[in-house]
């Protein structure tokens, strides 16, 4: 097995991820959005709390700067709790009333709306001495494709108002959806921007399901995720791919083959732990990358920040 990992790790070579496209309906997207920001009282923008920098479209920002606004900072459970909690006060450092959830469980959920009526108080009572007595506060939830917005919106609504799925791209179009007598949402469908400011963006992206599979190459994707971890959560790799420690640090301290190679090496090693084995006794790449992102973004992994304060 060793002089198989071997002849199939010399010849390996990690390139850049490329990732070039901007779907045509993401740009209808953002010109509707800011046509209904005219309708709108408050923002509530979701960010996914292992990457809140990677996850925040430049656009939005740009384009609601003006509004009253909520960050909501999605995933919790997946993140590490110590990150959480200063990203939590990134945030609101810089004046924007911020909140931790998962939205599959509910948690945070109410927090968020606390945070609506606190926001709007001001202007639910100009609005009253108006006259405007029962006009209701319109909401417009935004973020990237499968930060957990339809999830968010079905809790908040308490019913299945929103599809939902472990997928970018379930959200199709714009729909209203009735809270109480007070609020109303709007739904929008998930939106990137044309250009990725960096390479580590875009894999940001990658390794937490945003941009489809179908347009990765999902080995190297893989690989760098696995570089990351071998990093930064050594130990939950090991713990959960049966690793022994001393091994994976024997091979990263190999000199007679560049980095990216040993690193390969380590994968190939977690396939062969895995049972990923075809004909001639390799290892099945492809399935061990697939197993490497689902777990990752599945949380089995552990809780794992990738962007850190």
């Amino acid at each position: 097995m060793a002089n198989n990992i071997k002849n199939q790790n010399e010849d390996k070579v990690f390139r850049k991820v490329v990732i070039n496209w901007y779907p045509g309906h993401m740009a209808k997207t953002k010109r509707q959005i800011i046509e209904d920001l005219k309708l709108i009282d408050i923002v509530i923008e979701i960010l996914d709390a292992r990457i809140p920098i990677s996850s925040r479209n430049p656009d939005i920002q740009e384009i609601t700067k003006n509004k009253k606004k909520i960050i909501v900072l999605n995933k919790c459970d997946l993140a590490n709790e110590i990150e959480n909690q200063k990203w939590l006060s990134y945030f609101e450092q810089q004046g924007i009333p911020t909140v931790l959830a998962n939205a599959n469980s509910g948690e945070g959920i109410s927090n968020i709306m606390k945070k609506v009526e606190t926001i709007m108080q001001d202007q639910q009572l100009k609005m009253d001495q108006k006259g405007r007595i029962g006009r209701k506060t319109r909401i417009m939830i935004l973020g990237i494709p499968n930060v957990g917005k339809s999830s968010l919106i079905n809790r908040i609504s308490k019913k299945a108002s929103a599809n939902v799925g472990n997928k970018p791209g379930v959200t199709k179009q714009k729909q209203w959806i009735h809270i109480n007598e007070k609020v109303e949402l709007l739904d929008t469908p998930g939106v990137l921007w044309p250009k990725f400011e960096s390479q580590e963006v875009a894999l940001h992206l990658s390794f937490t399901g945003t941009i489809k599979e179908d347009i990765l190459d999902r080995v190297e994707v893989a690989y760098e995720l696995t570089k990351f971890l071998l990093t930064n959560y050594c130990d939950n790799l090991c713990n959960r791919y049966k690793l022994d420690k001393n091994y994976v640090e024997r091979i990263l301290a190999k000199e007679d083959q560049p980095e990216n190679q040993n690193v390969y090496e380590i994968m190939l090693e977690i396939g062969r732990k895995r049972g990923c084995i075809i004909s001639g006794g390799n290892i099945d790449e492809e399935k061990v990358a697939r197993i490497i992102l689902d777990e990752f973004k599945n949380g089995v992994l552990g809780l794992i920040t990738i962007e850190k304060r």
